[in-house]
């Protein structure tokens, strides 16, 4: 009788999906989800990804995730669906381009996607008006779209190892900037117009071109 009671749950269980089968996609990868210092954080990092798994638009409740040092090529637009995204990592990947819906990112304060190909930012970005920190450092860019003035939140931009010219006119418009790296471009000046950021405490300038500094830096005290 025992041996009858044993081969009936094993009919059982071969009919009763399993609990992973019963799983959806989302709910997979959900489960690498943990919580840390109160947010709902997601790391991705080093798996050797070409895109973004179509699952992950289901998060809606993550504020942190990190898809950096993988092999993404685009950023689809559904990532306008995270909404509640506090801090975006993309760096170390082969971006050449941002959706524009990045710009839809409300509550955004932390965006790295330095180590990409980017040759030019959407001018939506400036959408993100809660911006923090954002890194750009090691991509391909030789100029910012006017929209980034609106960035007035933000405090630390890294703008180093681009094809930078001319320092953006919108930079001086980040009245909150404590730290800007401009180092290893292809400035040759510096505008007066520096003088309008006086939260500033870091300049890296090193590795460009500079014939002269501007008199107005002497007006930066926290410098």
């Amino acid at each position: 009788m025992g041996g009858s009671v044993c081969k009936e749950e094993v009919e059982e269980k071969r009919r009763s999906p399993s609990r992973e089968d019963s799983l959806t996609s989302a709910d997979r990868i959900r489960r690498f989800t943990v919580r840390q210092f109160g947010f709902n954080v997601l790391s991705l990092t080093r798996r050797g990804l070409k895109e973004v798994p179509e699952e992950l638009w289901e998060l809606l409740e993550l504020q942190k995730l990190n898809l950096s040092l993988n092999s993404l090529k685009v950023v689809p637009p559904q990532v306008a669906l995270l909404s509640n995204l506090v801090v975006l990592n993309l760096w170390g990947n082969q971006l050449s381009s941002l959706p524009p819906e990045i710009g839809q990112l409300r509550t955004l304060r932390v965006l790295f996607i330095y180590r990409n190909r980017l040759t030019e930012i959407p001018e939506e970005l400036g959408g993100c008006t809660q911006l923090e920190v954002l890194s750009l450092a090691n991509n391909q860019l030789s100029s910012l779209p006017a929209s980034l003035s609106n960035l007035t939140r933000l405090k630390k931009l890294n703008l180093s190892h681009n094809l930078i010219a001319h320092v953006p006119g919108c930079v001086y418009n980040m009245k909150a900037l404590v730290f800007l790296h401009l180092a290893c471009n292809r400035l040759e000046n510096l505008a007066e117009n520096i003088q309008a950021l006086v939260e500033l405490k870091i300049l890296i300038v090193e590795g460009n071109s500079l014939h002269s500094l501007p008199k107005a830096l002497c007006c930066l005290t926290r410098l």
